[in-house]
């Protein structure tokens, strides 16, 4: 069979108060779609734990309109260790999550009357999209683009698009996004000081910057939902970078990792271990399929060069409509046909107005 990449599953997002953090990204981001939560323990993260197990809340939201999730995740056996010192633009590892929306002037005048802070204005990038930026009350920024894409037209934004990822060498990081995670179209690269950065916080900076997309379309149960996504990649040319973690672990607050559902994970396994990046957790050496309370699957970790954490997950069950209890094996499917439309738009009755 081969591996199957079905698109970005979702966006891990460490935050230091779950509740209040999940009731504002269902009021700004209309991830409102409640597909599991689960209170545990991480067993299996130490590589990136410092070695301890860590309890944990978690939950996986999505968003009707289309592209990737949130995984909404806080330490509650620890206190999240916030970044001491601001996020700068090419610090290394996941810089901003990327979020869709059909109609950007609507979405920027209705973050204007939510009095949600907007760093600078409605700009177009390199690549002819229009683009802004907007900060969550815990310093995570995430780049509202303008793109004709989406599952169902019901929000005024859609999912995760994709991410701008911090690195030390952009030959070197192509190694994962292209040679492992399959964006291999250049669609710009340019070195220059950007207007449409110098709102962010290092935005003054020179770097280079490569935008990534694919040019096959996703295959797999829930790739019509994810849809297409797209990764730039940031390297700063004035100044030395640094770790986003440094001095942090998994889990604390900001992006955390970067998730794509995937079929084939033995495949994966093996391709990923000959291309020089071995997996660094593996739940499948433990149990064939991890339950995660309302869902269950296998999962696993990579790091790239510049040490931004990729997951794939391989679903086996997911809940469609929980309060009828139908849930879904995804084992005994065709892994590249996709999921009736039905199926899909069923996920909205699992819509929470708050949590």
């Amino acid at each position: 069979m081969g591996k199957i990449i079905s698109g970005i599953q979702q966006m891990g997002v460490g935050v230091p108060n779950f509740k209040e953090a999940f009731n504002w990204y269902i009021k700004n981001f209309n991830m409102n779609i409640k597909v599991f939560e689960e209170e545990a323990v991480a067993e299996l993260m130490l590589p990136h734990t410092d070695g301890e197990t860590r309890k944990r809340i978690a939950a996986l939201a999505i968003n009707m309109e289309g592209g990737g999730g949130f995984e909404i995740w806080q330490h509650t056996g620890k206190t999240p260790a916030m970044k001491e010192k601001s996020l700068r633009l090419g610090d290394l590892g996941i810089n901003y999550a990327k979020l869709k929306t059909r109609h950007i002037e609507t979405k920027f005048n209705e973050f204007k009357k939510n009095k949600v802070e907007i760093l600078g204005k409605i700009s177009t990038t390199p690549s002819g999209e229009k683009h802004f930026f907007v900060k969550d009350p815990y310093e995570n920024i995430f780049e509202i683009v303008e793109v004709n894409s989406y599952f169902k037209k019901r929000n005024t934004n859609g999912g995760v698009y994709g991410a701008v990822i911090g690195v030390k060498n952009i030959e070197e990081s192509l190694k994962v996004y292209k040679g492992i995670l399959e964006y291999d179209q250049i669609a710009s690269d340019t070195t220059a000081h950007f207007e449409d950065f110098k709102a962010l916080p290092g935005g003054h900076e020179e770097v280079r910057r490569v935008l990534l997309r694919h040019t096959s379309k996703r295959k797999g149960a829930f790739a019509p939902m994810f849809g297409p996504t797209e990764i730039e990649l940031i390297e700063v040319k004035t100044r030395k970078p640094e770790d986003i973690f440094e001095g942090r672990i998994w889990g604390d607050p900001g992006f955390i990792h970067l998730c794509f559902d995937i079929q084939g994970m033995d495949d994966m396994r093996k391709e990923c271990e000959s291309k020089g990046f071995p997996f660094t957790v593996d739940s499948q050496r433990d149990n064939p399929s991890f339950d995660m309370g309302e869902a269950a699957g296998s999962f696993s970790y990579i790091q790239a060069p510049e040490g931004t954490l990729i997951e794939f997950v391989e679903t086996h069950k997911v809940p469609l409509v929980k309060k009828w209890k139908w849930y879904l094996n995804l084992q005994k499917r065709n892994p590249e046909k996709p999921l009736p439309r039905f199926m899909l738009s069923a996920m909205g009755m699992n819509k929470v107005d708050e949590v």
